[in-house]
């Protein structure tokens, strides 16, 4: 009897130490509530993944007719660039021996009467003595002001000058303001671009 109360000794002790090892290994295997296994979390990047937000004035595809904004028809502007751009050319062509009066009447054709006062009062002289013969063209460059009856134009006038000293070509910008006068336009006055002119044609 005592051998056989030995051998459930023998076994049970081997229980108890079978029992003890699987528990040390359980406490030794990580588990999700420890934080020592917890992968790291991603600090914020230097770099933003955000697109950029679409600028506020961005052009649609719908159509845009800018004539329908303006206190003039498309064909009333159209016909008063023109006129700047003729009127420019005008200005700007002349020779040595051409009468003074018929330089100022061709360019009367133009302007408003104030104007052409002006202009006959103000022309500079001519350079007879080195015979200068001037051609020049025009071209429209921007438009400064539109109102309801008048517009500033600022026009290029390109100059080629031909005398005894030789050949030249010269450009200069003009302000020209274009004014209603009843059913037609007139060229109410021409600076050089830099002066500017605020398109009043009062008084």
């Amino acid at each position: 009897m005592a051998q056989a109360g030995d051998k459930r000794g023998v076994a049970f002790a081997a229980i108890v130490v079978v029992v003890a090892a699987v528990g040390i290994y359980l406490t030794m295997w990580p588990t999700s509530d420890d934080p020592s296994t917890e992968q790291p979390v991603a600090g914020p990047t230097t770099s933003s993944s955000v697109a950029p937000s679409k600028p506020l004035a961005t052009a649609s595809g719908a159509p845009f007719d800018i004539y329908s904004y303006l206190p003039m028809s498309k064909q009333e502007l159209a016909a008063a660039a023109d006129l700047a751009e003729r009127f420019t050319a005008s200005y700007g062509t002349f020779r040595y021996d051409e009468d003074p009066a018929a330089y100022l009447a061709r360019i009367k054709v133009f302007t408003t009467p104030e104007l052409g006062n002006v202009l006959a009062k103000t022309r500079t002289s001519v350079d007879t003595a080195d015979q200068v013969v001037a051609t020049s063209t025009a071209k429209m460059k921007q438009i400064r002001q539109v109102s309801r009856t008048s517009v500033v134009f600022v026009v290029t006038g390109t100059q080629q000058l031909t005398g005894k000293s030789g050949t030249k070509q010269q450009a200069d910008d003009y302000a020209v303001t274009v004014s209603e006068a009843g059913n037609d336009w007139r060229i109410f006055d021409i600076q050089p671009a830099d002066d500017g002119q605020d398109g009043d044609t009062q008084g």
